[in-house]
């Protein structure tokens, strides 16, 4: 259970990271620590995170719903459509996932 000045702290933080303001360092260092050991902190993250990743998520959305619910993740890499999709699969890369050992 989070004290109540670490959560006036941490939801500060998390309005700032929805919002899309600047968040220091040192309070990015704080909340991520503290997520690591707290799981109500580590969902108010997720659903900061997943709010500034869809900016236009209306409320009642099922959108709002899932994040609400603290379901579902923030998508790694958006597509525009099916030629970048497939543009993604055939690109070069040495470095990548799918190469073999």
């Amino acid at each position: 259970m989070l004290s109540t000045s670490y959560r006036l702290r941490l939801s500060g933080i998390c309005a700032k990271i929805v919002r899309s303001q600047p968040v220091e360092l040192a309070d990015r260092i704080w909340a991520s620590k503290l997520g690591e050991v707290n799981r109500t902190a580590a969902a108010m993250l997720r659903q900061a995170q997943r709010s500034a990743a869809n900016p236009n998520m209306a409320e009642g959305s099922m959108d709002a719903f899932l994040n609400d619910l603290d379901l579902g993740g923030q998508p790694k890499r958006r597509f525009d459509g099916p030629d970048d999709i497939a543009d993604w699969f055939r690109r070069d890369d040495s470095s990548g996932w799918r190469q073999r050992d």
